[in-house]
């Protein structure tokens, strides 16, 4: 299973459309998760039309993102790996601990809100956050994620720069 992971794409502001760099690495994925601050439900409309998508709340989403069907946090499963989202993980500082508190059960967090790409591991629980593939802030690159899971494995997880 082939899993593209955006966050904090903030549109219209910043995401006018799918940059071409993104839409690239969406061709042949089977699942898109984008981890809050949409901003507007259009965005994930347009990403549907790649795959399905899995997509949480962030501080910048309204009424209509929650319509579409993102909630606070969710937790799925994706070909055996338990995956847990949530927009805002807290400060860096004590994110682990305060993490596997949350999603007790989840080998994998995803998570956004810093614009910060994040992948550490600990005690078992994998942390990740794409960064933003259209806000990048202080950052050196726009970026997003992609996972590959296989028989109950992660077998890559890596951030992917794109602009």
């Amino acid at each position: 299973m082939r899993v593209a992971i955006l966050s904090d794409t903030h549109a219209p502001r910043f995401w006018k459309r799918c940059p071409d760099a993104v839409a690239e690495r969406l061709v042949g994925v089977d699942l898109i998760l984008h981890a809050g601050d949409v901003c507007t439900a259009a965005v994930l409309d347009e990403l549907a039309a790649f795959a399905p998508v899995r997509a949480v709340l962030g501080n910048n989403d309204g009424a209509d993102v929650a319509a579409w069907g993102a909630p606070p946090s969710l937790e799925l499963d994706l070909a055996g790996v338990a995956v847990a989202m949530v927009h805002d993980s807290g400060p860096a500082a004590g994110r682990p601990a305060r993490m596997r508190r949350h999603f007790p059960s989840a080998d994998l967090v995803v998570f956004g809100h810093s614009h910060i790409p994040w992948d550490t591991a600990e005690a078992g629980q994998r942390l990740f956050n794409p960064g933003s593939p259209t806000d990048r802030r202080r950052q050196p690159h726009a970026t997003m994620g992609l996972l590959e899971v296989h028989d109950g494995a992660i077998r890559e997880l890596r951030t992917e720069i794109v602009g």
